[in-house]
């Protein structure tokens, strides 16, 4: 069982894809001979040719139209937009045909396609380069949205996005790219999508993220459980639409006590729907602290000198837990 970094993953799943369906198409900007910006798709043309691995011109939302009309001919494209803040250039296309067309259609038309895209802070980039907007796409009906954490679940994931028969957004956490290395098996393996993962278990504390952040989530529930013994049970999301409410209410109500932790805005984000279905399915019933939700402050992202001290990190999260189980 190898051992690689998220991006060499996310590699071997589209060069698995490429090699087993004919119908799989990669296209963005800068894919094919320079292997994409994070070199996420290397030597990928040099191995299949530039009519299945297409270098694109820079228009995110001519990428995301010919994407479209690609599914509807009953092929399976992966579009990649290189970085989450430009997939805003796409928005019309995304919005109004990519999350429309199958229902627009009555069934006629399948958009089976996913959008590849690198989201979040944490590489000390610029404007635009390092915004985390999933909420948009999990709040756009048709769409599902899958954010990996690390190698293994990445490849996983993204072979089920490219096989779903719906559209799929798959963000993939840009600062951990490079930052770990797992075991990978060598054949190839799925993961259902919409189903979240119980990290680790425990029954003082529910702490439920995605993404880039379930590294610092981690790190202090490791902490929090050698230095203070208070046993947090860990919830990777892996899929934002759909949730997988179940999971999340079961820990709840076993716990009694809640944190989110996520790198989008605030309000209207990830949390606040996290916190509503809490309500709405009972399980608020069952919490002796109030819900606490950790995020990026309702502000655009910083230069990259105070980045951060704009993410949360593994020291709010063990102060937000040690206040919570402050509570009787």
């Amino acid at each position: 069982m190898p051992q690689c970094t998220m991006v060499e993953a996310i590699n071997i799943a589209l060069d698995e894809a490429l090699a087993d369906d004919q119908r799989v198409c990669l296209m963005g900007q800068d894919i094919g001979v320079n292997g994409g910006v994070f070199r996420a798709t290397k030597d990928l043309q040099a191995k299949y040719g530039e009519e299945r691995v297409i270098d694109s011109p820079l228009a995110e939302c001519g990428i995301i139209g010919t994407a479209v009309g690609m599914a509807v001919y009953g092929m399976k494209p992966v579009a990649e937009i290189q970085f989450s803040g430009f997939t805003m250039q796409a928005f019309d296309q995304i919005e109004q045909n990519m999350s429309r067309l199958r229902n627009r259609t009555q069934g006629r038309f399948q958009i089976q396609m996913v959008m590849r895209t690198p989201y979040g802070g944490g590489i000390r980039a610029v404007e635009h380069h390092s915004e985390s907007r999933e909420a948009y796409w999990a709040h756009t009906p048709g769409l599902k949205v899958v954010i990996p954490s690390g190698p293994r679940n990445a490849r996983a994931l993204l072979a089920a996005a490219i096989d779903d028969p719906d559209p799929v957004i798959f963000y993939e956490p840009k600062a951990i790219y490079r930052a770990f290395r797992e075991d990978v098996p060598e054949s190839k393996e799925t993961l259902p999508l919409g189903k979240a993962e119980v990290v680790r278990t425990g029954d003082a504390l529910t702490i439920i993220s995605y993404g880039a952040m379930m590294r610092p989530a981690l790190e202090a529930v490791e902490d929090l459980a050698d230095l203070n013994g208070i046993e947090v049970e860990l919830i990777d999301l892996l899929s934002i639409s759909p949730i997988d409410t179940e999971t999340i209410v079961q820990s709840v109500k076993k716990t009694g006590r809640c944190i989110i932790v996520h790198e989008g805005h605030q309000t209207c984000g990830i949390g606040a729907e996290i916190a509503a279905r809490l309500a709405e399915s009972g399980a608020f019933e069952y919490l002796v602290a109030p819900l606490k939700r950790l995020t990026a402050p309702d502000i655009p992202f910083p230069y990259f000198q105070v980045e951060q001290h704009f993410l949360p990190d593994a020291d709010d999260i063990m102060t937000a837990s040690k206040e919570l189980m402050e509570w009787d």
